[in-house]
């Protein structure tokens, strides 16, 4: 195709309200960008065009965030896996039952109640994990006597209460029997809950002011000296 040809062609396919990219994969030609601009100038563009480019740079603009969001994942995986990795020597330190328990006196030092008027350990969380870790080092650090567990739900409205109960039971390998009645947050009457897998806050109540004591003086010890 000669360069007069093409450039009819151009102009011509222009006029239709082509873009840059659609005439060069029309025509299966490359075109410098400058030698566009210099035909294609003083052409008028047909009615519509400027919603058509919108669209089509919204479009690409989709379809970027996609792909970024992809990207981003990837990144975040990989990531992710190198902290696994430099951190794979800790594995099994808390076999080690000094560990163990200095961790545990962190975890309830951050999520448990430090009031030693109670004369029993209560430890609330939302996640499950949280509540099978607290559970998991207090069992191991301490000979516990299991009908000294007590559980309290904290809820939403339109939870089903039997479900929740029978779900933290299995985590915390309590019996039901030992759960107290749940507690439902009146805020929440009326408003359907956002998070599906929302699971509630389980509170653990056991009955030793000797624990208690023992985890309240473990970080003192440790931060303060004996």
């Amino acid at each position: 195709m000669g360069r007069t040809e093409l450039k009819e062609k151009v102009i011509k396919l222009r006029k239709q309200g082509k873009t840059y990219l659609e005439i060069q994969k029309g025509l299966k030609v490359s075109i410098p960008k400058s030698t566009f601009s210099y035909w294609c100038h003083n052409i008028p563009l047909p009615f519509g065009y400027q919603r058509k480019i919108r669209e089509y740079n919204n479009f690409n603009l989709n379809k970027a965030r996609k792909v970024a969001l992809v990207v981003n994942r990837i990144k975040r995986e990989r990531y992710l896996q190198s902290i696994v990795k430099r951190n794979m020597h800790l594995k099994g330190v808390l076999k080690n039952r000094d560990v163990a328990k200095i961790t545990l006196a962190a975890l309830y030092l951050g999520e448990g109640s430090k009031s030693s008027k109670r004369g029993s350990l209560m430890f609330g969380n939302s996640d499950p994990f949280i509540i099978g870790l607290f559970l998991s080092l207090l069992r191991y650090c301490y000979s516990v006597d299991e009908k000294k567990f007590r559980c309290t739900l904290q809820c939403r409205a339109d939870q089903n209460i039997k479900k929740l109960n029978k779900f933290w039971s299995r985590i915390t390998k309590i019996p039901s029997s030992q759960f107290y009645k749940a507690r439902i947050d009146p805020r929440t009457i009326g408003k359907p809950s956002k998070k599906l897998d929302y699971k509630g806050v389980c509170c653990i109540n056991y009955f030793s002011a000797d624990v208690l004591l023992d985890l309240l003086q473990i970080p003192k010890i440790i931060y303060k000296g004996p």
